[in-house]
This record gives structure tokens, C-alpha cells and sequence, in this order.
């Protein structure tokens, strides 16, 4: 059974940083994708960031990009989200979420559908 489970989430303040960790088990973890979406009041779900620890590739959002930093660390079965600068817009729950790459997946790792999910956590950004 695949299990994803988020910390680090809080309360920071405009302009601090955090760091989000996904612990997965139950899964061979060379073989998947990572990616963490989030959650907003209002909002619809929206990808943040992504790693595959098949090819190694990343992939960020537009709203994320320059301010948040994806990395995996395959001896722990983890990857993190270290997330600076930030901003109330992004208070959200955050998921860690996983798919496995198949040889013949012909889309980019991190642009497949992603059918493991997390608990969520929350991350709030005070002004």
C-alpha cells in the first residue's frame, strides 16, 4: 500500500520560508514522480511543483517559480519543498502526490495523473 505523508506545514509570516517534506512508502520510489499540489479557499486545485525520480526532471507553476525549490532525497524515500519568500497567496493545503513512470508513457513524467495522494497539511501565510 502507497502511503504519502506531509510535514512542516505552520503559520509564517509574509516573506519567510518553509520546508515541506512527502515521506512515501510502499512504493518503489526511483520509479515515481513527485509532485506537490495545494489547495486555497475558493480556488481550485493547482499544481506547485514536481520531481521525477526516474529522469530526474522538475517541473514548477508560474506562481511558484523563482520562490520555491524541489528536491528528493532517495535514501530517505522523501522529497521536500522548500518554499522562500513567501506570500498570503500561498496559504493552501499542500498534498504530496505520486505516479509511476511506465516504459511507453509518452508524456513528460510530471505531466502524467497522479493517483497516490497525501493527507494535506496546512500552510498559512500571515500579512
Amino acid at each position: 500500500e502507497v502511503q504519502l505523508v506531509e510535514s512542516g506545514g505552520g503559520l509564517v509570516q509574509v516573506g519567510g520560508s518553509l520546508r515541506l517534506s512527502c515521506a512515501a512508502s510502499g512504493l518503489t520510489f526511483a520509479k515515481h514522480a513527485i509532485k506537490w499540489f495545494r489547495l486555497a479557499p475558493g480556488k481550485e486545485r493547482e499544481g506547485a511543483a514536481c520531481i521525477s525520480n526516474y529522469d530526474g526532471s522538475t517541473w514548477y507553476s508560474d506562481s511558484v517559480k523563482g520562490r520555491f525549490t524541489i528536491s528528493s532525497d532517495n535514501a530517505k524515500n522523501t522529497v521536500y519543498l522548500q518554499m522562500n519568500n513567501l506570500k498570503p497567496g500561498d496559504t493552501a493545503v499542500y498534498y504530496c502526490a505520486a505516479t509511476y513512470r511506465y516504459p511507453d508513457d509518452v508524456l513528460p513524467h510530471c505531466g502524467l495523473e497522479f493517483g497516490s495522494w497525501g493527507q494535506g497539511i496546512q500552510v498559512m501565510v500571515s500579512s
